[in-house]
This record gives C-alpha cells, sequence and structure tokens, in this order.
C-alpha cells in the first residue's frame, strides 16, 4: 500500500480490533485473497467486486459496499475520503449509521478534470450534510471546513508509530546509496507531489556525492506525469527512482536520509512526513496549512512551487555540519495511533452507543458458493 488512506485504514483498523472491536475493511476482489486478515488481528478483509473502470471504479465499489452492509447490518460503518461519501446518502436511506473522514480535498488535485473536481466536492457536502460524525485528519482544514459548511469537522489525524530497532537492510546497496549522502522524498508520482519542482531545484544544486531518492510510483491517472518525471530524473546528474518501497527497505531510506522533501501543492496530513519525523530526518515541506499545523521552524518552510527557494532551502540543509539527528517524538505524541483509534471509537460511540458491546461477523461475498 503507497496511499496515505490506505495506511491510515490499516492501523486505525488494527488498534480498533485490539480495542474489542469487531472490524472489517471493504476491498476491491484483486487486491486480497480469500479469507484474508490483517495480520496480528481478527480484522476481516471482505472482498467485494467493482468494475475496472479508472474513472468511476472507486464509486461503483463504494456502493456496492454499503448495498452489502446494508444486508448484513453492522453498528456502523466509515466512509474515508470525499469521493466514496458521495455514497453516504445512499447509506443514510438505507438506514445506516454514517462516520466519514475529510483525508484532503482532492478536488483540488491537479489530475482531475472539472467534472471530476465537481462530483469530488459534491461527496464533501454528502459528508457534512448526512453523515452523522465527520472527521478531518487536518487541524487547519477541520476548522475551515467547520466554518464553510457550520456543522463540526472533528479534527483526528493521521498517525505514526515510532520505529524500533531496524533490521539490517540491502535496499541501500541495491539503490547505491550511502547513509547521510542523500535527500529523500516518499509519495506516489501524481502532480501535486511536485516532483518535477523538486527535480528542477536538484539540477540547481551542485552537492558533489549527494543523491536525491524519488521512492514511490504513479496510479493510472498519472501515467504521463509518471513518464515525465522519468525523463526529468533521466535528464538530472544523481537522480535515483526507487520504486515502491515499503517495511523495512523504506524504514532503512527514512533512517540513512540527510533529509526528507516534501514540496506538494496539495496534502491532508501525510503519513510519510510523519514518518521521516518518527525516524529522526530533517525535513522540508512545503508551506501548506497542513504542513503549518504542526509548527516546524523556518527554515523547514518553503512557498510552493518556488523552484529557487526549494533549492536554496535544500542547500542550506545539506551544508550544515551535520550534528545528532533532530529529536521529533514530542512533536509526534499527539500521533500515536492509539491516540487516534480511541479518539474515533468515541466519535463511533457517539453514533452508535452499544458499538463493541456484542460480536457480529462478517462472512465475504465472494466466497459465497458460485450458482449453478
Amino acid at each position: 500500500m503507497q496511499g496515505g488512506v490506505e495506511t491510515h485504514v490499516r492501523n486505525l483498523a488494527t488498534e480498533l480490533d485490539r480495542l474489542g472491536i469487531t472490524v472489517g475493511v471493504f476491498v476491491r476482489t484483486p487486491y486480497a485473497a480469500r479469507g484474508q486478515k490483517l495480520p496480528g488481528t481478527q480484522v476481516r478483509i471482505i472482498r467485494v467486486w467493482a468494475p475496472q473502470l479508472v474513472a468511476a471504479e472507486a464509486l461503483l465499489h463504494t456502493l456496492l459496499c454499503i448495498l452489502y452492509a446494508a444486508i448484513m447490518r453492522p453498528r456502523l460503518i466509515h466512509i474515508h475520503a470525499v469521493g466514496p461519501s458521495l455514497m453516504v446518502p445512499v447509506a443514510r436511506l438505507l438506514g445506516l449509521r454514517v462516520v466519514t473522514t475529510h483525508h484532503g480535498e482532492d478536488y483540488r488535485r491537479e489530475k482531475w478534470g472539472k467534472v471530476a473536481r465537481r462530483l469530488l466536492k459534491m461527496g464533501e457536502v454528502c459528508q457534512a450534510r448526512f453523515s452523522h460524525r465527520t472527521l478531518c485528519v487536518s487541524r487547519s482544514l477541520s476548522a475551515a471546513l467547520t466554518s464553510q459548511y457550520r456543522r463540526e469537522f472533528s479534527y483526528v489525524p493521521n498517525g505514526v508509530r515510532l520505529p524500533k530497532a531496524l533490521a539490517p537492510t540491502a535496499v541501500l546497496q541495491e539503490l547505491q546509496l550511502r547513509p547521510q549522502a542523500y535527500v529523500l522524498t516518499v509519495s506516489r508520482i501524481v502532480p501535486e507531489k511536485r516532483h518535477l519542482d523538486l527535480i528542477a531545484a536538484w539540477s540547481r544544486l551542485q552537492g558533489d556525492g549527494m543523491t536525491l531518492v524519488i521512492a514511490g510510483l504513479p496510479d493510472l491517472m498519472s501515467e504521463r506525469y509518471g513518464r515525465s518525471v522519468r525523463d526529468a530524473a533521466a535528464a538530472t546528474r544523481n537522480v535515483v527512482l526507487a520504486g515502491f518501497r515499503s517495511g523495512a527497505e523504506l524504514k532503512a531510506l527514512y533512517e540513512n536520509a540527510a533529509l526528507f522533501v516534501l514540496p506538494s501543492s496539495h496534502e491532508g496530513l501525510p503519513i510519510a512526513l510523519l514518518e521521516a519525523m518518527a525516524h529522526g530526518c530533517p525535513v522540508l515541506v512545503s508551506d501548506l496549512p497542513a504542513h503549518r499545523d504542526l509548527k516546524l521552524g523556518p527554515q523547514n518552510y518553503h512557498p510552493v512551487g518556488d523552484v529557487d527557494d526549494l533549492a536554496a532551502k535544500i542547500g542550506e540543509h545539506l551544508s550544515r555540519t551535520p550534528t545528532s539527528p533532530p529529536c521529533w517524538e514530542s512533536m509526534l505524541r499527539p500521533f500515536r495511533w492509539t491516540t487516534i483509534a480511541a479518539k474515533t471509537l468515541a466519535a463511533y460511540r457517539d453514533v452508535a452507543p452499544a458499538i463493541g458491546c456484542e460480536a457480529s461477523t462478517f462472512p465475504d461475498p465472494a466466497e459465497a458458493p458460485a450458482a449453478e
């Protein structure tokens, strides 16, 4: 999984399971085997078919999941992101109790056309008007949405797990990297992450022996942008495209980076940034409200789209005499998944007071006997 929403759901479901809540997570059939559970938990992965249509897959899948939930009657359903939230009115019509989470203004993403942006904006409206409770991962965005819709968007952020001791990994050797001799960015390769700005800034630096590492892959809607990033990387000295990395490999990349950079033009609250900080990595991010909510120092921010300032700030970070890594632990305390799960469960019980009091099961519709 390389998406922030997927990571959020995985960690939230794991913590809710530890709190004794019966949880089922809906996924599309190609992405999980039958009978699968989240490792170390009783969280059931519920596979529901969806047509493989790039623009409509998520929306149609959400509709099918809601119809399935209408039959199984769980205490509550939790819909993540504004796109799937277009189906909240359907869930309410079917008598389901609904909590939604706003993960960011997806209608501002550069990959979407006018029609898609309007639909995504309508998803936000559906969250505000039809869900029983609305949560938001960004403090500044939750305040803005609460004011705009006159309906509370409760602030419940993304989270991070503090790292344990790392096992040896060969990823640095594979990518021909030396510890503290590379700058790292981790994200999907999509336009709003501004990889081209970062590569352009990197081309203006004279960082002898330093490498820019870009970890991530394009999604299906961003293949053209992905080709542009590959071409720019190939034409620029000391740029490595590391592809999708997870687990110990990703942790090793964070642990040994001289600097983590995220020059995005749009974010909710990026988990990659929290993970970099949890590994003691110095960070440089764009001056979005969601980033400024963390209250980092002025040297940690640069204006969105300002390639000259981005290059200058990277150069300043790399020119400093290496000292002990920054300690972000106290700043990251509110972002522990145990705290986030407790806040989310409180929201659930506000909507469905008896939640967790009775066990329930979620059979997998994909495992039903085939009709003869």
